[in-house]
């Protein structure tokens, strides 16, 4: 008998014991392609050489080292190496153990902020319906799934949710994408005005949203105004892209694909391609010299902030991706990946919409194409598509309440930087045959 607690008490897993490139491996010797790279993670695959003998040179050298007392090579290098390709005037880097976080110090940052700058009245957060920024209960907060905030909501600090940038569900007939885009972005300024320009210290989004919407990116000049609006009132912009960074759209950060640059950005996942646990928030210069010039103390922290391994890891992974040219490869591969798609499921009567950037692709299942009617929750969809993959050999991510927490289905694709084009083959030949089977299922 196990005595881990799992994610669900039901669960019967497989146990893993080897990763292998784009494979991941059980106790039985069956082989899973690894299709959503975990939850986005695993970008360079299972087995990196280069990667592995970071990890194994800095343990041999120096595991750990406490920020309060000291720093390290490794953090100050990939620190270095992450502001010379950041967009904007972001200039500094506080890493931390994972996305969660990674948006926690995020909020905290943009409250000090103000405060630092005698604005002690600007303590309001807005972020979106249907996004997803962590677990931790700051984070959680931030976050506009329903579902997962719900029985946590009493302990939940108050935060103002506007729409997403849906366009397949949202843009009304008629509509231009960009008319749609700006429609749903003065929302924001609308929230601001509600609650008193004076009062609001930040937004936060992700630039391709996730989890809950399935690599569901925004429309042209969508961010774009977004930016305006934060600027004319003074409001930070926090970019999320722990699940959309770090190359999987096709660019190293996911913002630059939307021509705008944050205040605050946080990444995770890809930073550490699975090898170590770690994430980091990004600041502009502007941000920290307030906290410089200031308190000096930025009242955050957790013990394993800028862990010697951990940024040793993600100091090899983006100078594998850099070097390898790898985030190019990505967006080639997203191409190749997404015709695939169409190709298979663009005519399937349960198939909406599929949509993406890069290696980050989502496909919505409905029961009805014409008028985008979801399955009835009680069905139980994405769990039948996520176990039918892992029968016949297949991880992907697979997630309910896709429109607003409780309805919807989708799944979402996020295979390792490194794959071929016969694997691409390979994953839709399993998921067709996943999707076949939980359709069929009740």
């Amino acid at each position: 008998m196990s005595h881990v607690f799992p994610r669900h008490s039901t669960s019967d897993l497989p146990t893993a014991v080897a990763g292998e490139g784009c494979y991941l491996i059980d106790a039985n010797g069956k082989r899973y392609f690894d299709g959503s790279g975990g939850a986005a993670v695993s970008c360079l695959g299972h087995s990196d050489a280069a990667v592995i003998e970071a990890v194994k040179a800095q343990v041999e050298t120096l595991a750990f080292a406490h920020t309060g007392f000291m720093t390290s090579q490794p953090a100050e290098a990939l620190a270095d190496l992450l502001i010379s390709n950041a967009p904007g005037t972001l200039d500094r880097v506080y890493f931390v153990s994972g996305g969660s976080e990674a948006t926690e110090a995020a909020i905290k940052l943009a409250r000090q902020y103000h405060l630092e700058r005698g604005e002690p009245q600007r303590r309001h957060l807005i972020a979106r319906r249907q996004s997803y920024h962590g677990n931790t209960l700051g984070a959680l907060a931030a976050g506009g799934n329903a579902w997962r905030r719900q029985q946590f909501d009493p302990l939940l600090i108050g935060v103002s949710h506007i729409a997403p940038c849906y366009e397949y569900v949202d843009r009304t007939e008629g509509e231009s994408r960009f008319d749609y885009g700006q429609r749903v972005a003065n929302e924001l300024e609308a929230e601001i005005l509600r609650l008193g320009p004076e009062t609001v210290m930040a937004f936060m989004a992700e630039p391709v949203v996730g989890a809950t919407l399935g690599a569901v990116p925004a429309v042209d000049g969508y961010f774009k105004r977004i930016r305006e609006i934060c600027d004319q009132y003074g409001v930070l912009l926090i970019l999320d892209e722990v699940m959309c960074g770090m190359g999987r759209t096709g660019h190293l950060f996911a913002c630059e694909a939307d021509g705008v640059a944050p205040d605050i950005l946080c990444i995770a996942k890809g930073l550490g391609a699975g090898y170590q646990p770690i994430g980091a928030m990004l600041c502009s210069a502007e941000i920290y010299d307030a906290i410089a010039s200031g308190s000096g103390f930025f009242q955050h922290g957790h013990t394993y902030i800028g862990h010697p391994v951990a940024t040793a890891a993600g100091l090899a992974v983006v100078t594998q991706m850099q070097e390898r040219d790898l985030v190019a490869r990505c967006a080639r591969m997203g191409e190749v990946l997404q015709a695939a798609l169409v190709d298979r499921f663009g005519q399937h009567p349960h198939v909406g919409d599929i949509r993406g950037r890069g290696l980050f692709r989502g496909l919505e299942l409905v029961a009805d194409r014409d008028d985008k009617t979801p399955f009835d929750p009680a069905r139980g969809l994405a769990a039948r598509v996520k176990n039918a993959a892992l029968e016949a050999g297949l991880i992907c991510y697979p997630m309910a309440g896709t429109r607003d927490g409780r309805n919807g289905d989708h799944i979402l694709l996020a295979p390792p930087f490194i794959l071929s084009e016969a694997q691409v083959g390979e994953l839709t030949d399993k998921l067709s045959d996943a999707l076949g089977r939980a359709l069929s299922a009740g």
